[in-house]
């Protein structure tokens, strides 16, 4: 795949119609200071695509992004923030709880974490609650960059133990220079267009039983 259209649609407090519903959904989850935005924004490559700051628990709201004419991208809250007040906590648990209930279009989440260290028990709550409702869903592991390969190697395990995900289900991503983009898009595009399995019809010569073994001419 690649994204040649991406841009901005709707803000929402709550799920409601929004223009050009009805094509399938990602949704993007994470903690407040994961760097969803910076992903969206490189993934698109439009360093304008979503808003970023240095302060975290700016994404306060369900943003959604048209891609391609092809499917939405959803930005959702992200959780965690210490500093905010409980009922504002509360308020963005209701916001993610209610996109990831309600929306009939929702095709699959990115579950972002900071690979540099051991998953949240935010994030391990998201993992259980995806998994919960069946959900499907994939892990982005942040800011891969900032570390080493050897030491991607290191804390890849313990992501996938905290997550209980296989290694296959998790892509190092790097904002900065790019890394693991190329299978985000990838797994954008199996997701939006699946292969399924074709069984070939085998018609069984008549007189034939699966009890007959191979014969072979003497």
């Amino acid at each position: 795949m690649r994204i040649v259209r991406a841009s901005f649609v709707v803000s929402l407090e709550k799920l409601r119609d929004f223009p050009g519903q009805g094509m399938p959904e990602i949704a993007m989850a994470g903690k407040s200071n994961v760097g969803k935005s910076s992903l969206i924004n490189s993934l698109c490559g439009n360093s304008k695509l979503a808003r970023t700051s240095s302060e975290p628990g700016k994404t306060r709201l369900v943003n959604i992004y048209r891609v391609n004419d092809e499917f939405f991208l959803t930005d959702l809250p992200g959780y965690g923030f210490a500093k905010a007040p409980g009922s504002e906590k509360a308020k963005w648990s209701s916001m993610i709880e209610g996109y990831l209930n309600g929306s009939e279009m929702l095709r699959h989440v990115f579950l972002l974490v900071d690979i540099r260290h051991e998953p949240t028990s935010d994030d391990i709550m998201m993992a259980k609650y995806l998994r919960h409702y069946k959900i499907p869903f994939s892990v982005i592991a942040t800011k891969a960059d900032k570390l080493s390969k050897a030491a991607r190697g290191r804390n890849l395990p313990v992501i996938c133990r905290a997550l209980a995900v296989q290694p296959w289900q998790i892509i190092p991503y790097s904002s900065e220079d790019l890394t693991g983009k190329d299978k985000l898009l990838e797994r954008i595009e199996g997701i939006l267009h699946p292969v399924e399995e074709v069984q070939a019809d085998i018609e069984i010569p008549e007189g034939i039983t699966f009890e007959d073994g191979p014969t072979r001419e003497e």
